[in-house]
């Protein structure tokens, strides 16, 4: 896929166990990251997944569906993201870049550099 990105507390919940402030906060945040990865020039459609089978700390996944690759609708993305070719790392970095910045200007916040943990502040 040509993007794949994480979002997850800081601190240690799961779905079920996300206080309410977190959780309006995580709605808010997934919307925005959906507009911002739809609006590449290159992406149909952002799909969002939350799976937590056998796992304790909530993870969402955001995978961006290359235009005209009809035949990865559904829920089958993350089978096809490790069965694909290796999509270029320059172009998937400067996407999140993209991404990064605009979540910035539309919420507010930090975009931390490259292999920086939000944690190191």
């Amino acid at each position: 896929m040509p993007l794949v990105l994480m979002l997850h507390p800081i601190e240690h919940y799961d779905m079920a166990d996300l206080p309410d402030e977190l959780a309006a906060e995580l709605g808010v945040l997934s919307t925005h990251l959906v507009r911002h990865v739809q609006a590449l020039p290159h992406i149909s459609r952002a799909h969002v997944y939350r799976i937590g089978d056998g796992g304790a700390h909530l993870h969402i996944w955001f995978f961006a569906r290359p235009e005209g690759q009809a035949q990865l609708y559904g829920s089958w993305m993350p089978v096809w993201d490790d069965l694909l070719p290796e999509y270029p790392a320059d172009v998937a970095e400067a996407d999140a870049a993209i991404v990064a910045d605009a979540l910035v200007a539309s919420i507010g916040g930090r975009r931390s550099a490259a292999g920086e943990s939000p944690l190191d502040d």
